[in-house]
């Protein structure tokens, strides 16, 4: 198969790049911003073809659309807090950038699979039994959820409209190597690994549904060889974890005090709880997470980052540098 994978040069489309390039031939677009970076491709950079470019440059995407018999759109951004500081780059390359996608697709007729966040439903009450499925209506509170539950709906409208062969998933928290230093737990290992006190906001009661990079991807590639066109598949591995714990277990594998961190001002509208029920991803399309033991998990993810500082560090001081600045 020849894939385009927007976004490949992120956290989860990085190590969807590294699965895939033994089977099929990959081209890469990403813009290269600072989320995303060679580096992250560097174990497979003789075998895929990366193009630093914009998702919104149409005449760019249309070239590589029509070269590919599949894409899957990773190119995102997508850190919350980045986004309440500043949410014009949320929306270009959310929604233009989806738009333009899901308008070279349509022109050549390519197979499409769309990656989206549980975040667009909102949240949940910390003591509900409720979690999201295909049918929770979306109740974005963010401009990062509100921007990727609009290039949702674009995909669902050009299924209809124009009958593009489209699929979207909505998947949990993710964790795993390659993930930026400003997101939640490889804040908190860096932290650790270079003298910092680990960060926790507000008091850690909010609860997040954690899975493994790698489970997320093997079910992108599910959904995107067996998923029926026009559906919506959740993925989650039904970790739900709050912050505190999270912030806990780190330290412990860590060989740290669990209590051994600092509590700063919590984010604005900070959502409680997400909460994935994947049940029609294992029901229909026979999917199940490998990666079920979160503490080995992270024990592998603190490893990964602890032996590879030369791809993290450069990236370290200015993200510590912008925390600070906001109080977190």
């Amino acid at each position: 198969m020849r894939l385009l994978v927007t976004g490949g040069a992120g956290f989860i489309g990085a190590n969807f790049v590294h699965g895939a390039v033994a089977e099929h031939s990959v081209t890469v677009l990403d813009a290269l911003t600072y989320a995303g970076s060679r580096e992250s491709l560097a174990p497979v950079e003789d075998d895929i073809r990366l193009i630093q470019g914009d998702v919104g440059d149409a005449e760019l995407v249309n070239r590589l659309v029509a070269e590919s018999d599949a894409v899957v759109h990773f190119a995102a951004e997508t850190h919350v807090d980045n986004a309440l500081a500043d949410p014009e780059p949320f929306l270009h390359t959310n929604v233009i950038g989806t738009y333009t996608v899901l308008e070279a697709v349509r022109q050549h007729g390519v197979r499409l699979h769309h990656i989206s966040t549980d975040e667009v439903y909102g949240d949940l009450e910390l003591d509900e039994p409720r979690r999201f499925t295909e049918g929770t209506a979306y109740n974005p509170s963010s401009p990062y959820s509100s921007t990727k539950a609009a290039a949702d709906m674009l995909v669902r409208a050009w299924v209809r409209s124009y009958g593009v062969r489209a699929t979207i998933s909505n998947c949990s928290n993710n964790y795993g190597p390659y993930q930026h230093v400003e997101k939640f737990i490889p804040r908190q290992i860096t932290n650790v690994l270079t003298g910092r006190r680990p960060k926790l906001y507000g008091t850690g009661a909010n609860v997040r549904d954690w899975i493994h990079v790698d489970d997320h991807n093997s079910a992108v590639w599910r959904i995107l060889l067996d998923g029926e066109i026009g559906r919506t598949y959740l993925i989650g591995a039904e970790g739900e974890r709050d912050n505190l714990s999270v912030m806990r277990t780190i330290l412990t594998l860590m060989g740290r005090d669990p209590d051994d961190f600092d509590h700063v001002v919590d984010r604005a509208g900070h959502d409680l709880r997400y909460a994935i029920d994947p049940s029609t991803l294992r029901d229909e399309l026979g999917w199940e997470p490998k990666h079920t033991d979160f503490e080995d998990g992270l024990r592998a993810t603190i490893d990964w980052y602890r032996n590879n500082e030369s791809w993290w560090g450069p990236l370290k001081e200015q993200v510590e540098a912008v925390y600070e600045k906001r109080g977190q």
